[in-house]
């Protein structure tokens, strides 16, 4: 049987803003690009009477027996919409866990279009969003992986050819849990994106924005604002922002070369940080 390999872009948010909260579920909006790391799919057909999801790699340790991709295969099961068909899948790890790269969604992303493209099954755009909402929230963003504008009301916009940067990821040797940070919020912020625009991509509109998380992650983990602090100076990048919940720190470059450098102080001052210099895509 063909095996067919996946690159599994990480996401990152270089804007983030929560906007309210309907029963435990807090309502967002968001900027997000896509970066050239990437974890690796590897998926065949079996004629094995159960699907097998294997992961290897860096960051394969600890990762939940009722991951995201059992979950979609799960899902698709209890629906007939594979029609008994099984899979075996091997992922290579690159991306980190609870680091807010969405690495586990964007897994599951991947496979449900690579399920559609080949047509193993068939889904209306209202059922990809109802079995990527089951799994989680921003599985949805992983299907077309391209420039977004996520709106508070959940509706998203996708852009073309929007401005690239050059990112350097640092994340320290602990994680942040996306439930306890998101419990700790308190205050909301009015809907800014409703009116998606390429050029909210641009710099000079990012370096005005924020990460409505990273106040609270830097009160539970005062290591992430130092590690913010030392790399606002670093070869001066255009801004630095946390992605997601955490706990990765991105600092944003127009040039190569100025990332790089960057990468190799950061490295000189913290010998123990994982840190990887990426592009968006």
């Amino acid at each position: 049987m063909s095996v067919n390999k996946i690159k599994s872009f990480a996401k990152i948010n270089l804007a983030l803003n929560v906007t309210g909260k309907i029963a435990s579920l807090h309502k967002i909006e968001s900027i997000v690009s896509f970066i050239s790391l990437h974890d690796l799919i590897t998926i065949k057909r079996t004629s094995n009477l159960k699907h097998k999801v294997l992961f290897n790699g860096k960051f394969s340790q600890k990762i939940k027996k009722n991951n995201t991709v059992k979950k979609l295969f799960n899902i698709l099961d209890e629906n007939k919409l594979l029609k008994d068909k099984k899979f075996q899948v091997k992922i290579k790890k690159n991306i980190p866990q609870e680091a807010g790269l969405g690495g586990g969604s964007m897994n599951a992303a991947n496979i449900l279009r690579f399920l559609i493209k080949k047509k193993f099954i068939k889904l209306s755009q209202k059922k990809i969003r109802t079995i990527s909402n089951l799994i989680g929230s921003d599985v949805i963003l992983g299907i077309s992986p391209k420039s977004t504008v996520l709106k508070s009301n959940n509706v998203i916009k996708k852009f073309f050819r929007s401005p690239r940067y050059y990112t350097l990821l640092v994340r320290p040797n602990f994680g942040c849990s996306t439930k306890k940070i998101y419990s700790k919020v308190k205050n909301f912020t009015k809907p800014k994106f409703n009116y998606p625009k390429k050029t909210m991509f641009g710099s000079k509109f990012l370096i005005n924005q924020e990460n409505a998380l990273e106040k609270i992650a830097f009160l539970e983990y005062p290591k992430l604002k130092k590690i913010k602090s030392f790399l606002e100076n670093l070869k001066t990048p255009l801004f630095v922002r946390m992605t997601g919940s955490g706990s990765v720190i991105v600092a944003y470059y127009q040039s190569k070369r100025d990332c790089e450098l960057a990468k190799v102080q950061f490295k000189r001052k913290f010998k123990n940080y994982w840190c990887n210099a990426s592009k968006t895509i």
